[in-house]
C-alpha cells in the first residue's frame, strides 16, 4: 500500500463567514492510499481554530508512512488503532487517513462502505444548505440562489440575528436551523430561542463558547428549542460530558479523527438518548462521500461542503437539493478528478 498526499486550494462560491471569521479559499489535504489496483481517498481541511495546518498534518502522516505502507488493511479500524497513538494530537490528519482506508477497503471488497457495515439506505436524513453571515440582503440572495432545499442552516452571532431570521423566513417555508458558533451568551440564547421557534427553527447549534458548561446547562434547561453541541463535542470523551447539557451532538469527522471513532461516538450518543448529527468543515466531495456512509445512523446531517465550492476536485456522493445520491462506485465512492496542486509520495 502506497501513501500519497495531495494539497488543494478550494475556492468558495461566496465569502463564507461565521461568528469567528471568514474564508474565501479553503485549503485541504487529500490522502490517497493506493494498492496497485485501487485508490482510496480521504480528506481533512485546514482550520486555524483547531490548529490544523497543512504542514502539521503532512508532517504527522509522514512520520507514520512506513507503518501505513506496511499495513495489510484487512480492517480500516485496525489501521486506525495502530497509528492513532502517533497521531493522537492531530485528529485531522488521522481522519483523512481513516477515510482513505475505508474507501480503499470498500473498493477492494467490491462494495460500498455503508453496506459492509450492514447499513441500509431506506431511511436517511436530507442535508441542510448553509448560509454564512453577511448583510441581510446578501443572505437572502444566497438562499434564493439555492432554491428548493428542505432545510437551511443559518449562521448567526451578530447584533441582528433575529432580524436576519425574520427576513429569511419571508422567502421560504423550509425548515431552518441556526448555528451561533459560540457567539451568544446564555441570556441571549434563552431569549432568542422562543422567537426562533415561532420562526420555524428546528434547533440551535452551539450557542455558547465551548467551555461554558454552566451557561449551556442553563440554556439546556430553559431553551424553547433543542440545543446541539458542536465545538463542545470534539472527541469521544465529550459525548458523555454533553449529556445533561445538550439535546444532541454534531460529530465532525476531522475533529474526532475519522469514521472509526465517529461510529463509536454515534453508538454512545444513542445509549445516552442524544440526537446525532454529523457536520462538515467545507470539505470537497471526498470528505462528503465519507460522511454519507454514516447517513443511516443519523438524525440530522450537514454535508453541503461541495455545494459551497466554486469548483470541486472529485466525484462521488452527490447532493441535489438536500437529497443524497450515491454513485455506482464502491468504497466511499470517490474518484479524484482534479490535478493536484502538490503531492508527496
Amino acid at each position: 500500500m502506497k501513501l500519497i498526499l495531495h494539497h488543494f486550494e478550494l475556492p468558495l462560491r461566496h465569502v463564507f463567514t461565521i461568528a469567528r471569521g471568514s474564508v474565501t479559499v479553503q485549503t485541504t489535504l487529500i490522502v490517497e492510499l493506493r494498492d496497485g489496483e485501487h485508490s482510496g481517498y480521504g480528506e481533512a481541511t485546514t482550520d486555524d481554530y483547531y490548529g490544523a495546518t497543512l504542514e502539521r498534518m503532512s508532517a504527522s502522516l509522514e512520520s507514520v508512512r512506513s507503518q501505513i505502507e506496511s499495513h495489510p488493511l484487512d480492517d480500516p479500524a485496525d489501521l486506525w488503532h495502530d497509528v492513532a497513538p502517533s497521531l493522537v494530537n492531530n485528529p485531522f490528519a488521522l481522519c483523512a487517513l481513516d477515510e482513505a482506508a475505508h474507501d480503499l477497503w470498500g473498493k477492494k471488497r467490491s462494495a460500498p462502505v455503508y453496506r459492509l457495515w450492514g447499513y441500509s439506505l431506506e431511511d436517511i436524513p436530507p442535508s441542510d444548505f448553509t448560509i454564512g453571515i453577511d448583510r441581510v440582503e446578501k443572505m437572502v440572495a444566497k438562499l434564493e440562489e439555492m432554491p428548493g432545499w428542505p432545510i437551511y442552516k443559518i449562521k448567526l452571532g451578530t447584533p441582528n440575528d433575529l432580524e436576519i431570521v425574520r427576513e429569511l423566513r419571508q422567502h421560504t417555508d423550509a425548515v431552518f436551523r441556526v448555528d451561533a458558533n459560540c457567539g451568544w451568551s446564555s441570556e441571549e440564547a434563552i431569549r432568542n430561542a422562543s422567537e426562533l421557534k415561532s420562526l420555524g427553527v428546528e434547533f440551535i447549534e452551539q450557542p455558547l463558547p465551548a467551555d461554558d458548561w454552566e451557561g449551556i446547562r442553563q440554556v439546556y434547561e430553559k431553551s424553547a428549542l433543542p440545543i446541539i453541541a458542536d465545538e463542545s463535542c470534539v472527541a469521544e470523551g465529550d459525548v458523555d460530558r454533553c449529556h445533561g447539557h445538550f439535546h444532541g451532538v454534531n460529530i465532525k469527522l476531522v475533529k474526532c479523527g475519522g469514521l472509526t471513532p465517529a461510529r463509536r461516538m454515534i453508538a454512545r450518543a444513542r445509549q445516552l438518548g442524544l440526537k446525532v448529527m454529523v457536520g462538515c468543515m467545507t470539505e470537497s466531495t471526498v470528505g462528503m462521500s465519507a460522511i454519507a456512509q454514516l447517513l443511516p445512523q443519523l438524525d440530522y446531517v450537514d454535508m453541503d461542503g461541495p455545494v459551497l465550492l466554486e469548483r470541486d476536485i472529485a466525484t462521488g456522493v452527490e447532493l441535489r437539493q438536500g437529497v443524497c445520491h450515491f454513485p455506482q462506485v464502491n468504497g466511499c465512492g470517490v474518484i479524484l478528478v482534479a490535478q493536484t496542486a502538490a503531492a508527496s509520495e
